[in-house]
């Protein structure tokens, strides 16, 4: 049938729903989704992966729905990867001839490209991927997820939103949809139906508390007091941030600085003069306001550590995205690199 995105299989579902579907993927509000828009014309019926066995289902799978007559069952196993490592023969062999009575959806977080199961559901039922980073092979990109954010999440709460504020929303909250997806219910109160949720708005409401303790983070990297960034960061994670949210955060400003440092190098190497404050509206800060206090930034980080900066949140960005994505491991990859970077900066 069919491998799809969760975007494109949210915003237009199938006209024929599949017999048997895989929902896959890191982010669990676009598996629960699609699971709801998969299940929506019948009984449904939940089993837990981590204890379910095949021959608990086969009855299940056998038996049409006793209060439904026009619509088929659902049988759904949720984080079903440990079932699908335990039965993947048996699987495999239904999902070669389903039955007619019931739908049958698998949801886990992985589903391997190169095996059978995988070929077999996404050539003849229904594969969808529940990811917000781009990926080129399920078709994921930023263009269709601040669509997404649009046309689909800000509906669900009866919002206009603004492409530009669907890109401030991934830029200070990171990729995770559900936590997006609170913060525009949030929004959607500030504004009457029909008037639009802009970026300023974001900026500002999005920010609170949250904002001032990531800014606090970045003065306190700059002027080399780790102690402090640690402190600030703990109080972010402690509240429930996710060390993947909160890198995008803390980034972004640390990499304009990165970004102004980058043009000072190359005009110098062009053998031109450059002012500071020019480098800095190369880089996108504007505001008086805001050139003053990234001028104190960058000269408490110094040039050699201001060379660094793009390269080292770009690492700890792959990093939590693959290595380090486990609970644990990403935390000790963000306080390592708070860590790297306060210890850079000269003690004052």
């Amino acid at each position: 049938m069919a491998i799809l995105n969760a975007f494109e299989m949210l915003m237009k579902p199938p006209a024929d729903l599949p017999s048997v579907a895989a929902v896959f993927g890191p982010d669990t509000t676009l598996r629960t989704w699609a699971i709801s828009a998969l299940s929506s014309d019948g009984d449904v019926t939940s089993f837990d992966g981590e204890s379910v066995r095949w021959s608990d289902l086969r009855d299940d799978l056998a038996t049409a729905s006793l209060f439904d007559f026009d619509g088929k069952r659902t049988i759904v196993i949720r984080d079903a990867d440990k079932f699908v490592s335990n039965h993947r023969p048996e699987l495999e062999k239904y999902a070669g001839n389903p039955g007619e009575s019931n739908r049958f959806i698998m949801e886990m977080t992985t589903l391997a490209s190169n095996t059978k199961l995988y070929k077999a559901i996404a050539g003849d039922h229904l594969a969808v991927g529940c990811s917000a980073s781009t990926d080129k092979k399920l078709g994921i990109t930023a263009a269709n997820r601040r669509k997404f954010l649009c046309n689909y999440v800000a509906k669900r709460h009866g919002a206009t939103l603004s492409g530009e504020a669907a890109d401030a929303l991934i830029e200070m909250l990171g990729e995770e949809i559900g936590m997006i997806e609170t913060e525009i219910a949030k929004l959607a109160l500030y504004k009457p139906p029909g008037e639009t949720i802009d970026e300023p708005l974001v900026r500002e409401v999005v920010a609170g508390w949250q904002g001032k303790t990531v800014w606090q983070i970045t003065e306190a990297i700059a002027t080399g007091n780790a102690a402090e960034a640690l402190l600030q960061l703990d109080k972010l994670m402690s509240g429930g941030q996710r060390p993947i949210a909160l890198l995008p955060q803390i980034a972004w400003s640390l990499r304009r600085l990165g970004m102004a440092t980058a043009v000072v190098e190359h005009r110098e190497r062009e053998g031109r003069s450059v002012q500071l404050e020019d480098a800095l509206a190369a880089a996108g800060i504007h505001r008086p306001s805001d050139i003053q206090q990234s001028k104190a930034q960058l000269r408490g980080l110094g040039r050699a550590r201001g060379k660094q900066l793009l390269p080292w949140l770009l690492d700890a960005d792959l990093r939590l995205k693959g290595t380090h994505s486990a609970d644990g491991r990403d935390r000790f990859l963000l306080e390592h690199l708070v860590m790297r970077l306060a210890k850079a900066a000269p003690q004052k």
